[in-house]
């Protein structure tokens, strides 16, 4: 009995761990093989990933872990740890609720996520304990019910370039960078482009400005946000902010810089180019630029 029992849990282990992508950033499983009632816990512990929940059944229990870069020390851990998420299109048959210090929160319901697909945002100390706590919700028919969503995490150590503010504990600042957050941003940012704005549009159901971007120079970008279009190769884009930022089309070059978030670029500063040179040049007279830009 006791060899059948050991030979069980091994077949339950390896389920599990088959669960996990290589990478072990991401989840995938389903609801079938969970017993009633139960909860199964998860950790991944990479900046992105996804997770997909087939035929929902019981509970899912989610810890996400960010990895501090190589050579992090403790006096160097972020103020805090700020999480989004992003439901499927074809999100169905669970609920999401925000587990901080043993309380739930409700975060995304399943009416909510079926409507289209909805990003979430929270954010938590180091100390403190969160979790994700995937509910099931009862359907006679579980077979075309799959709950999955992709995920990106980001330590911040710098409060003002945060994520977009959707919901829940994100601040979202709409005020002009001061000269170390320009110098900052551009020597951090996943994009930093130069380039003048063509148009601006506003999407009332999201609360957010579409920025449409022709570049003159991409100085970095993390992927190929801005590509070369028409006859003369020209590179445009996007790129979006809070609605309640009042962005409005005007002249003149500027340097756009910001973060990746589920693919689509976000801004964080944009001075004017001019203005961006001034602190450039007192910076690296002074010594005080934290890293080397190329001017023309």
């Amino acid at each position: 009995m006791s060899l059948a029992l050991g030979l069980l849990g091994l077949v339950l282990l390896h389920t599990a761990l088959c669960n996990y992508s290589e990478d072990q950033c991401s989840w995938r499983g389903s609801g079938l093989s969970q017993e009633s009632g139960s909860v199964e816990q998860i950790s991944l512990h990479c900046a992105e990933g996804s997770l997909e929940w087939l035929y929902p059944a019981g509970a899912l229990r989610l810890s996400l872990f960010p990895r501090l870069p190589t050579g992090t020390t403790g006096r160097e851990n972020p103020r805090r740890v700020t999480a989004c998420i992003k439901s499927s299109n074809s999100f169905r048959g669970a609920q999401i609720y925000l587990e901080r210090d043993g309380v739930l929160e409700l975060l995304l319901s399943e009416a909510d996520a079926t409507l289209q697909p909805k990003v979430r945002c929270f954010s938590w100390l180091p100390k403190e304990k969160v979790a994700l706590f995937l509910q099931s919700t009862l359907h006679q028919d579980i077979s075309r019910r799959i709950a999955a969503f992709r995920y990106e995490l980001r330590g911040d150590w710098n409060s003002r370039f945060s994520w977009p503010s959707r919901n829940l504990s994100m601040e979202g600042s709409c005020r002009p960078c001061n000269n170390t957050e320009i110098l900052m941003a551009v020597c951090t940012s996943d994009f930093v482009i130069r380039g003048n704005i063509r148009t601006v549009s506003n999407d009332m159901e999201s609360q957010e400005s579409i920025i449409s971007v022709s570049a003159t120079r991409i100085h970095r970008q993390k992927f190929a946000l801005f590509q070369p279009v028409g006859k003369y190769g020209k590179s445009t884009g996007s790129i979006r902010t809070l609605l309640r930022c009042g962005v409005k089309p005007g002249p003149g070059s500027f340097l756009f810089t910001g973060w990746l978030h589920f693919g689509e670029a976000w801004l964080s500063c944009a001075p004017r180019y001019k203005d961006f040179r001034h602190i450039y040049e007192g910076a690296r007279q002074a010594h005080e630029n934290p890293c080397e830009v190329s001017l023309d």
